[in-house]
């Protein structure tokens, strides 16, 4: 056999190999049905424990007041603060998961959102006060700089209830959720619509 004939051959025996190859490949991707697919992605989802699809940052402006021994003192606390909006993907379970063969959707239940920290930015914290010699003098600033503490934290939270970034964290908790779904199913070849929904937005039914 010549020199250009075995090149020849090589080239269309790996021809057929890659051709082959591609067909098993093919194959083995068609093989798949969507129920193991979605198995699949919810094990890896439930495997990252927890989604944190929102953070937000917020500031409380919090005055508290004491009066004693006939004077009056006010301390202004300014504190910045961040909260994360976390999806515990440990309580999504199979259950959840509602695949409709006929209409080729999925859709996914999902457990409320909960809110971590806030984490106060110490280093931005400001403070203002009044009175000074009753803070001097007493306890008094020490009990203004507790409850200041306690009611910025609680109005942060507060803040971040807000109707309109629990709309926006919902929002990113259920885009990133869907592509979770979806980009598996695309890949295994499955035309699938995906919609996720919080328990309070599951349809009737």
């Amino acid at each position: 056999m010549s020199r250009g004939a075995f090149r020849t051959l090589i080239v269309v025996l790996l021809a057929a190999a890659i051709f082959l190859g591609w067909r098993a490949w093919d194959g083995w991707q068609k093989s798949y049905d969507p129920e193991t697919v979605v198995a699949a992605s919810l094990q890896g989802l439930q495997e990252q424990n927890v989604l944190v699809p929102f953070t937000a940052r917020y500031v409380a402006v919090v005055t508290s007041t004491q009066s004693r021994l006939g004077l009056s003192a006010k301390k202004t606390l300014i504190m910045p603060g961040t909260v994360r909006y976390e999806l515990d993907l440990g309580k999504l379970k199979p259950s959840d998961l509602d695949w409709d063969a006929a209409a080729g959707t999925l859709t996914v239940a999902l457990p409320p959102l909960r809110l971590a920290g806030p984490e106060i930015d110490i280093d931005a914290i400001s403070e203002f006060r009044d009175g000074v010699i009753l803070l001097t003098l007493t306890d008094a600033e020490a009990v203004l700089d507790a409850a200041n503490r306690k009611a910025a934290q609680e109005e942060l939270i507060k803040q971040a209830k807000g109707s309109t970034p629990m709309r926006l964290a919902e929002g990113a908790a259920r885009a990133a959720i869907e592509q979770s779904f979806a980009m598996p199913l695309k890949a295994a070849r499955i035309d699938a619509k995906v919609t996720a929904r919080f328990a309070e937005q599951r349809r009737p039914g």
